[in-house]
């Protein structure tokens, strides 16, 4: 805290005032990458940064103009806007700014609770300890601190009132959040079990009755499926946020219209009740021409996202037609269990709804705006008159939207509590992305929680040697926090729903988050700090309201304080086959695995096991133009034989694999059964709390998921799954597969119980 008694005196030189800036709004003066070089914050990157955060940097005079007006919009508040608390760290202390002529004042306290309960009391000025003072713009300030009483968990509010000298009245409210130490653990990780799961797209899931995309009824089978041959405790899902749908570029479940709400293409239609109910809907289920649709894009390689949304569209715009006249204007008990959920999900639903709303009108007028930043002007703003009068004209229209994520949420309810009805320890396990679309819902309602101009992305590594550039913009943390930290709460609520685990993506952005500043590119980055403790602490209170799980994805640079604040905070770290080295670059055996910890061979961006053996994700990177030339490929195909040769050995020093099996990895051209057996069992076999086992390579499929830096060069989130439901089920090879799994999982003991 600034502590001084003399007003506020500038520097004088710039290149002084802006590292002090950017000290003050976060920006780290700089990072060790993994090749251990050191790289420093310039300071045009750091009038880049602080230029987006509107940090006025034209001079050193206007860099201590902005310091100082930084520092009165702190001391000229009488409380902080919120106050992140630990539950064991009570009675809390709340720091109050006062103005010094205040001594022989009282301060009045109103606290309510959550549960509705009220409490009031007085305190005088002057028994208050003294924790720091300062003057600015003439004024003295003294912080002073008011011990709370002892706080239950959760989201409560305070409210300070004080009559200052000269009977000026000067009050403000604070939220207080109070939080656990440490997140939710279920019950058999307590007592010291370890468990196992299948992750899955769940897009690509086949089936002979889907509509050509992965749906909630796949979800209920492939889990019937692992229950009934014993495979595990839960089911690992890629992010289900809702997406443009729109190929090749709006697809990704990582860069989504929304982090709040789910994609309707998961929806089985003829599931919604009101299917039942409209002649309409079930006449053009049974023509020709939409049999024939769903037959082709059953039939299709790759998931056609814009048919088949278009398609389950058509039809839900018959069912909610339904539903308004046999339920809505008939006050059915459906039409108070849907009332009830548009009041629990208020403003943020309503905003996400209209945008939805608004993007399907406009588009219908104007072919070639296919995002809000190409709408007509005034729709752009969520506040113009042009915005509430849609609002007031089409209130159908976002009504429609609201019902459809409705209907999203109880079929994916009904899964969670399916799949735990069948003894699943924790049955669903979601996936919060890092990102969202800057021209997506969020950015349009929410624009001014985000910094415009600088992007997210990554340093150089050894997968991506010039950077990433993940095109979406950071978060303003000075703004989220002064709202009480309200959207972040809501993106991690409303994904840990209907779940037993959350893996929370880039889990090191609560720590700090890698910017590219405007007109830069990854090369020319720095660290931007966040309120981790803050962050961290909203996560475990969420996590033990829900009874959920988190995993923190922490691949990738991370410094060694991150992993260790996760730990602490019963946050499970995420550990991968590939990247699980000795500092010489030796496999770790299992042994020396984390217990606290998920572990798994391979994540989306990476390749799967079948593909690494055989180099398929280099060849694929050099035929999208990703690699600069022939030699580049040459070498990395040269040092992925070494990685193989590294990991073989490790699976005979674990004695994984039988004496007589060969020893050089040029004796073993493509993954034979014994090696893809070998590496099942070195993941099952090591302490880790949670394994996951992709579905791919469950199946040996060669291709992964996702390429990084291509777009229309790969079928990216397009791909499904080689073996149907069906198959799994029926097929002597997944028959095969589903033994070789329950093998190991009996083996290592990895059952709920």
């Amino acid at each position: 805290m600034f502590d001084t008694s003399t007003d506020f005196r500038p520097s004088g030189d710039t290149t002084e005032a802006l590292g002090r800036a950017a000290g003050v709004w976060g920006i780290e003066p700089g990072f060790w990458d993994i090749w251990g070089t050191y790289h420093a914050t310039t300071p045009a990157i750091q009038r880049s940064i602080l230029e987006a955060m509107e940090v006025d940097c034209s001079s050193a005079r206007a860099i201590d103009a902005a310091l100082e007006a930084r520092e009165w919009s702190e001391w000229n508040r009488l409380a902080p806007p919120v106050a992140v608390l630990s539950e064991i760290r009570q009675p809390a202390e709340l720091t109050l700014r006062l103005p010094s002529g205040s001594q022989t004042a009282n301060v009045r306290v109103e606290l309510s609770l959550e549960t509705g309960e009220r409490e009031q009391f007085l305190r005088a000025v002057a028994e208050l300890p003294e924790k720091a003072s300062i003057r600015l713009r003439g004024k003295s300030f003294v912080a002073k601190g008011l011990q709370l009483p002892t706080l239950p968990l959760g989201y409560h509010d305070v409210r300070i009132e004080l009559e200052a000298a000269g009977g000026e009245k000067l009050e403000s409210t604070t939220r207080l959040i109070v939080c656990p130490e440490r997140a939710y653990l279920p019950p058999p990780l307590a007592a010291g079990r370890r468990l196992a799961g299948l992750s899955v797209a769940l897009y690509g899931l086949r089936s002979r009755r889907n509509w050509g995309c992965g749906d909630f009824t796949d979800l209920t089978r492939l889990a019937d499926w692992m229950v009934e041959n014993r495979l595990g405790d839960f089911i690992g899902l890629n992010p289900l946020h809702v997406t443009h749908n729109r190929e090749p570029y709006s697809v990704s479940p990582y860069l989504p219209v929304s982090v709040y709400y789910r994609n309707p293409i998961y929806l089985d239609v003829e599931r919604i009740p009101d299917f039942e109910n409209s002649s309409a809907a079930q006449q053009l289920r049974r023509s020709p021409g939409v049999e024939a649709d769903i037959e082709a894009l059953c039939a299709s390689e790759f998931v056609e996202y814009e048919r088949v949304s278009a398609l389950k569209r058509r039809f839900l715009k018959l069912l909610f037609r339904t539903f308004l006249w046999r339920e809505l204007r008939r006050e059915t008990e459906r039409a108070r269990q849907f009332r009830e959920y548009l009041e629990s999900e208020g403003p943020l639903l309503e905003s996400y709804a209209l945008y939805a709303a608004l993007d399907e009108w406009i588009h219908r007028r104007h072919r070639d705006a296919w995002d809000w930043l190409a709408w007509p002007e005034p729709y752009r703003d969520p506040d113009s008159p042009e915005v509430r009068d849609f609002a007031l004209r089409r209130r159908h229209s976002i009504l429609f939207h609201q019902y459809v994520q409705w209907q999203v949420d109880l079929q994916l309810a009904d899964v969670q509590q399916h799949v735990r009805r069948r003894g699943m320890a924790i049955g669903l396990y979601h996936d919060l992305a890092l990102a969202t679309d800057s021209r997506g819902a969020d950015l349009w309602a929410h624009n001014e929680f985000f910094v415009p101009g600088c992007r997210v992305g990554a340093p150089p590594d050894d997968f991506s040697p010039n950077g990433q550039d993940w095109s979406f913009p950071p978060p303003h943390s000075i703004r989220h926090r002064a709202d009480g930290y309200r959207l972040f709460i809501e993106s991690i609520r409303q994904n840990a729903r209907h779940g037993g685990a959350l893996r929370i993506d880039h889990v090191m952005r609560f720590f700090r988050l890698y910017w590219v500043p405007p007109g830069g590119d990854p090369t020319q980055g720095a660290y931007v700090r966040d309120e981790h403790e803050d962050l961290l602490g909203i996560v475990a209170l969420e996590s033990v309201r829900q009874k959920v799980l988190v995993v923190g994805e922490d691949l990738g640079t991370v410094q060694p304080n991150v992993r260790e604040e996760l730990d602490r905070r019963g946050i499970l770290s995420y550990r991968l086959l590939y990247f699980e080295r000795h500092d010489d670059g030796a496999p770790k055996l299992p042994h020396e695995y984390p217990r606290q910890a998920l572990v798994a061979s391979t994540t989306h961006d990476l390749p799967t096991l079948a593909g690494f053996w055989l180099g398929r994700d280099i060849e694929a990177r050099f035929l999208a133009g990703v690699l600069p030339d022939d030699h580049s490929r040459q070498a990395m195909h040269a040092q992925r034989e070494r990685d193989k040769q590294s990991l073989l050995d490790a699976l005979f020093r674990a004695r994984m694999l039988p004496d007589h099996y060969p020893r050089s990895v040029a004796d073993i051209p493509s993954l034979t059964p014994e090696l893809h057996n070998a590496f099942i069992g070195y993941l099952a076999s090591t302490p880790c709390m949670l394994m996951a086992l992709n579905q791919e390579d469950l199946t040996k499929e060669t291709e992964q998921l996702n390429l990084p830096g291509t777009t229309e060069q790969y079928p990216n989130w397009r791909r499904k799954m080689r073996l149907s439901l069906e198959d799994l089920a029926g097929s002597q090879e997944g028959s095969d597969f589903a033994a070789m799994w329950r093998n190991w999982l009996e083996i290592s003991s990895r059952t709920g119980g």
